[in-house]
Formats: C-alpha cells, structure tokens, sequence
C-alpha cells in the first residue's frame, strides 16, 4: 500500500538525491528550503509540524525572495548572482502549484468584484472582501501582489 509523502518528506527525498547526485545547486536550495521550513517550525510559543499548505507557503517566500535578489543583482549589473538565484528559483518552483495566468486571474477577480457589488459593496471599500474572496479560490497558484492590483484595478474601472 502506497501512503502519499507529505512535501516536507519529499523535500527531504529529493535532498538526499541530490546529494547523491551532487548537484550542487539542487543541494543547497534544499538545504535552504527545509531550513526555512525548520525555522517556521519552530516560530512562536510551541513547535508544530507545518502542513502541507504551511510548507507551500514557506516555498513560495522563498520563491519571492529568489526573484527579488536576482532583480536586484540584475540592476546592479551582477549577472552571475542574478543567474545563481534563477537557477535557486527554477528548484523551488519545481514544488509549487502551476500559477495561474493573468486571464484566469482577472477572471476570478471580475466574478468576486460582481459578487460583492451584488451584495452592496462597491468602491475601496469592498478590497479586503473581494481579496479575500479572490485568494479563497485561487489559493496558492496567485500572488497576493498581484491579487490585490487586479482588484484595486477592477474596483476603480468599476
């Protein structure tokens, strides 16, 4: 019988292939992952073990930060690290949901917009509703910054 790893379980699969393989880019973006994993862990009054989700939102920080840094090595004209952390992110990104496209993206912002207009709010002030609404269906496949500009977008057109 075949029980489905969780994905810490399978970070940890994967690191020790790596290090068998020595790939060494592999190797150390692991290391870092379940590092910040670790940490999350053990962030607060008492340790828990992450869940699923939990671990997803940890690779998707880790993601972010990956892309930020490489954006910044990139306008200092440090190519070789911006490539250092590209390749960091293509590992990462290796673990999380497909994202959803800006189509599928603003569609779901439309229908949340329409839906909170139909329940009276309108304006900057159904943001928060319509985000929250926007980020329930789309989950961990949508950036949250780009969630909120669609939305700021959709509700000033509106």
């Amino acid at each position: 019988m075949m029980v489905a790893m969780s994905l810490k379980q399978q970070l940890h699969t994967d690191l020790t292939a790596a290090m068998k393989a020595r790939e060494s880019v592999a190797t150390g973006t692991l290391r870092m992952v379940l590092a910040a994993v670790g940490v999350a862990e053990v962030a607060g009054d008492v340790a828990v073990e992450l869940t699923d989700d939990q671990v997803l939102g940890v690779l998707q920080s880790e993601a972010k930060k990956r892309a930020e840094a490489a954006e910044v090595y990139r306008g200092a004209g440090r190519t070789e690290l911006a490539a250092k952390e590209l390749a960091e992110l293509a590992v990462i990104e290796a673990y999380l949901p497909a994202a959803l496209s800006d189509d599928e993206l603003q569609v779901l912002v439309d229908a949340a917009v329409a839906e909170a207009a139909a329940g009276g709010a309108t304006g900057p002030k159904a943001m928060g509703a319509v985000i929250k609404a926007v980020r329930e269906q789309a989950g961990a496949s949508a950036d949250g910054a780009k969630i909120a500009a669609l939305v700021k977008a959709a509700l000033a057109a509106g």
